[in-house]
């Protein structure tokens, strides 16, 4: 295997075994809300975060043209399905959730049911670098803070935009590193947590969906909001650390407080962005 596909095989590998944790389980259930994780919109930097995580959902939904009843929406990284079940109830689609961890899909395929959406989302387990869809085959590839974690990011975007139809639409977000960031050592904590060697960045994903036929729909820079978010995940964890005793191992709090405190120093010196990458597929 090439030295480039062992490296993303081992990012696989990575997120995959990580998002299967119970740590990771219990910590994303517990302090995100267990529907949604992904960063949130806020009005207060105080707001509870499973309410600015689903306003990124409906923000991000509003944008999309072909969000009608019926719609076919491939969800990439989908975690405990939040959006997807949100584009199901809320809007008629049809949704596949294609994700990594069969503990978040679990948890999906309960959350589903129990909401009586069983008829209108699916859940693959599965890696989003190998699209096994036939081509031309969704209205909407959707993704939300979930692309960082991939070792070959033109891939995923080149399987997005594959198994887009003609006037498809791709909408993700990502924890991005900002376009003037040359030195990978300058966000060499940040890396470390995500063990992978770099982010992507809005010139990266402008660069690669251009190249395969797909148009800016409006895209946003919304970077202030990852910093807002990750200190905001910060403070609840501080604060309800107690309630973690025996849900959480400490380790992993410790951790997860070192990295969180990386990202919102990152933030504070600029070299990180985020935001609503939409693009619509024209040819």
């Amino acid at each position: 295997m090439p030295g480039d596909a062992r490296a993303a095989a081992k990012a696989v590998e990575t997120a995959e075994a990580y998002y299967d944790s119970r740590d990771a389980d219990r910590f994303y259930a517990i302090i995100w809300g267990g529907e949604d994780i992904h960063v949130g919109l806020y009005e207060r930097p105080d707001e509870r975060i499973a309410n600015a995580s689903r306003r990124t959902v409906a923000h991000m939904a509003a944008r999309l043209s072909n969000l009608k009843p019926g719609a076919r929406v491939l969800d990439l990284g989908a975690g405990y399905g939040g959006a997807a079940r949100y584009l199901a109830r809320e809007h008629g689609a049809h949704v596949t959730c294609l994700n990594l961890s069969e503990v978040e899909n679990a948890r999906n395929r309960t959350l589903t049911l129990e909401q009586g959406l069983s008829g209108q989302i699916r859940v693959d387990h599965g890696a989003f670098e190998d699209l096994s869809f036939p081509d031309a085959s969704f209205d909407i590839v959707w993704s939300q803070d979930a692309f960082l974690h991939s070792g070959d990011r033109a891939k995923v975007l080149a399987g997005a935009a594959r198994v887009l139809k003609p006037g498809g639409e791709l909408i993700f977000t990502d924890p991005m590193q900002a376009d003037h960031v040359a030195d990978p050592a300058a966000l060499g904590p940040v890396y470390d947590r995500i063990h992978l060697p770099n982010l992507g960045s809005f010139a990266f994903y402008r660069a690669q969906l251009e190249a395969l036929g797909l148009e800016d729909a409006g895209s946003e820079d919304m970077t202030g909001q990852l910093r807002t978010h990750y200190a905001r995940v910060r403070a609840e964890l501080e604060a309800r650390r107690g309630e973690l005793k025996g849900e959480v191992s400490d380790a992993y709090v410790a951790r997860m407080l070192e990295g969180l405190t990386h990202w919102v120093n990152a933030a504070d010196q600029r070299l990180l962005a985020w935001g609503v990458i939409h693009y619509r597929k024209v040819r």
